[in-house]
């Protein structure tokens, strides 16, 4: 996590000292959270934290958005094999995806209208990029999920380690909010890709644009846009998947108990 956070900060030129020192203390609290909450035995906030591989296909999943946007940004100062095929790939990917009503163009007209076209090239890029990225992290887990057994193939799912914010206590039954929650996950994940392009272009007016002629705010920018969503959607996939199996053995101690009567 400490290496995600200062991958852009290390690899880009022209970063102040402040960003800099900024961005260091930054990774390293980022760091060490995450260290000490994989090794306590009490859970505090971080979801799923025992159930791989679902939390280290989203850090894969982000790491591969800042590292590929980060290098695409310095081809233009220091060129390279890795840069230039990147950069291809991204204006391939990036004009497929930009048509009507795509993600993709709806990030383009999301940006002020006195954004150079250097940049806008650049945001089609990442933000193609990043929305394949996310979608094909999004179809492995739901492989994972559908065809490997996640999470049963893992071992036993401990409910209160792996949801530390969910009370199966309170709110009626589990498995309906469960797929309550699982749903309204998938939902918004799906429509967030849209919603926040076109809640920053309506808020323009009242609020300033963001500007991604900043390396560092474009590759920041576009990956939590394309990031937050899937990870959203990935966290439906699971609540949903948790509630089929709680379903599966409360059907199974059901028929248990009627076979034990009527015997």
């Amino acid at each position: 996590m400490a290496m995600l956070v200062a991958t852009p900060s290390m690899l880009l030129p022209g970063s102040s000292s402040n960003a800099s020192e900024m961005v260091a203390l930054l990774a390293i609290l980022v760091g060490t959270l995450t260290f000490i909450e994989y090794n306590t035995h009490y859970p505090s906030f971080v979801e799923f934290r025992d159930a791989p591989p679902l939390n280290r296909m989203r850090f894969l999943s982000l790491f591969a958005m800042v590292f590929v946007m980060t290098v695409i940004c310095l081809h233009k100062s220091a060129p390279s094999n890795l840069s230039s095929i990147l950069t291809a790939l991204g204006r391939l990917i990036g004009d497929a995806a930009d048509f009507p009503y795509s993600p993709v163009r709806l990030v383009l007209l999301a940006l002020p209208d006195t954004t150079i076209p250097a940049t806008i090239n650049t945001a089609r890029m990442a933000a193609g990029l990043s929305y394949t990225i996310a979608l094909a992290t999004v179809a492995t887990f739901a492989f994972v999920v559908r065809v490997l057994g996640w999470p049963i193939s893992v071992g036993a799912f401990n409910v209160w380690v792996n949801l530390p914010l969910f009370d199966p206590t309170t709110g009626g039954d589990v498995v309906k909010r469960l797929q309550r929650d699982g749903r309204v996950n998938i939902f918004l994940g799906v429509l967030l890709p849209f919603l926040i392009p076109a809640a920053i272009k309506a808020t323009s007016s009242i609020l300033e644009p963001i500007s991604l002629s900043d390396p560092q705010t474009l590759i920041w920018t576009i990956s939590a846009w394309a990031f937050l969503p899937a990870s959203m959607v990935m966290r439906g996939i699971a609540m949903l998947r948790i509630a089929e199996l709680i379903e599966e053995k409360r059907r199974r101690t059901y028929a248990n108990a009627e076979a034990m009567q009527a015997a």
